[in-house]
């Protein structure tokens, strides 16, 4: 009897055991095999009735009774949410190994970049769908550049530290799918500059994904000249913007270019001064590696530096912008060019990172000022204008102003002088006549 107690609780154990897993198994199956399990005896029809909830018969199981069908359901709902937490997680982990691949936040600074060369070049008149057509195709083919740069840097990224994490170097994503990534939107960049801008902003843009990618990219670990060719790379994309709103390329569309060359190497001047070890252990050939004492590095950094003093002046010059810009662009590059002194002074990693950090601040500040005091064609017209208005007028005052001196003189020449005594009669006497004197 204790025997049969015991295999009796063992079995039913067993049945509700795999009554907690039914939910989590395939449709169709599971409902079945909670009856056939309990064998034919009485003990097993008691054990399968308890598994079934009230339901005795195994009919209803098969024929598709409201208990298989409750049960179904819920499995089924199961397996869709799983499989919406896999979609979801998948798509998770791909948007951010793509975003890395794309560099996005320094992507972001050359649509930046770009924008603002095209609302320069813009005149009077924004197209804002063109504005954002330039921004989109920019930004693809930034994209593009930079997850070529990865790809042809993996072995390097992987020996450095600040490198080691991203998605190619910690097997996140494989070479071919980056590779894929980066040609489907160099290409629909490429195309989409093409077709809602002009030839000339895509040209520039085809050009400088080549440049970074087939040239700056293999020159990292030749020859220490790489800097100068990025600071190109960079100084590229805002004579972009110029390009895709006005068609042309003009002399004042190079004031921002040669703004962003000049701003790029003291900030990678000093990016390369605090990443020494790490560029060394990737085998970049940067310039600060074979300066030792970090005195060339520092007197480049400040050379540059000072090259942008000049430039808010020639903004105001070429009409560009206000008188305003002028004093706040010297103002900026004043404060940066501080910066740079004193690491000259110390080489320090502290003052170093103190350039990184005004360099980081200058170029937003920059733009802006460029985009508050620009100075519209409308606004240069009317300026011009009313200077040759006055310019015109002026020998017409002038010679008003002669006439009525002339005939001042002539009236007081020609008339008939009266003596002072008959001012004094009239002032100080008014109720006597004025004396008249005889003319001979």
């Amino acid at each position: 009897m204790w025997r049969n107690s015991v295999g009796f609780s063992s079995k039913l154990l067993t049945s509700k055991s795999s009554y907690s897993r039914l939910p989590l198994l395939n449709r169709g199956v599971a409902s079945r095999s909670t009856s056939t399990s309990a064998g034919s005896g009485p003990e097993s029809t008691e054990a399968a009735g308890t598994v079934k909830v009230g339901f005795s018969s195994t009919e209803w199981v098969r024929t598709g009774s409201p208990g298989s069908s409750a049960v179904d359901l819920s499995s089924f709902a199961a397996a869709s949410v799983l499989k919406g937490r896999d979609i979801v997680d998948m798509a998770k982990h791909y948007g951010r190994c793509y975003a890395e691949l794309s560099k996005a936040r320094l992507s972001m600074l050359v649509v930046a970049t770009s924008g603002t060369g095209y609302i320069l070049g813009s005149g009077s008149a924004i197209d804002y769908m063109g504005l954002c057509c330039t921004c989109a195709g920019t930004m693809m083919v930034a994209a593009s550049a930079s997850t070529l740069n990865q790809v042809f840097e993996v072995k390097n990224d992987a020996k450095m530290n600040r490198t080691k994490k991203r998605p190619l170097p910690s097997g996140r994503i494989s070479i071919p799918h980056a590779v894929t990534w980066a040609a489907s939107t160099g290409m629909l960049g490429t195309a989409l500059l093409a077709s809602k801008a002009n030839m000339l902003a895509a040209g520039l843009g085809a050009s400088n994904l080549v440049l970074y990618a087939f040239i700056y990219t293999p020159l990292k670990q030749i020859h220490p000249i790489n800097t100068w060719v990025g600071a190109i790379v960079g100084a590229i994309p805002p004579l972009l913007g110029w390009a895709a709103a006005s068609g042309q390329v003009s002399l004042n569309g190079m004031l921002l270019p040669a703004a962003l060359y000049f701003w790029q190497i003291p900030h990678f001047m000093a990016l390369a001064y605090l990443c020494r070890k790490d560029y060394a252990d990737g085998g970049f050939r940067m310039y600060s590696l074979a300066d030792a004492s970090g005195q060339r590095t520092a007197s480049v950094a400040l050379r540059n530096c000072l090259y942008l003093l000049p430039l808010g002046y020639l903004a105001y010059d070429w009409g560009l912008t206000s008188g305003w810009f002028c004093l706040e662009s010297t103002l900026l590059a004043l404060a940066i060019s501080g910066t740079a002194i004193s690491f000259y002074m110390n080489r320090t990693t502290k003052d170093a990172r103190r350039m990184f950090h005004a360099s980081l601040l200058y170029l937003p500040v920059f733009m802006s000022g460029l985009l508050v005091h620009r100075v519209t064609e409308s606004e240069q017209q009317m300026t011009v204008e009313h200077t040759g208005k006055i310019i015109e007028m002026s020998p017409l005052l002038e010679t008003t102003e002669e006439a009525q001196e002339e005939k001042r003189k002539q009236s007081i020449g020609n008339g008939q002088r009266r003596p002072p005594v008959a001012y004094a009669s009239v002032a100080p006497f008014p109720f006597l006549p004025a004396p008249s004197y005889a003319t001979f």
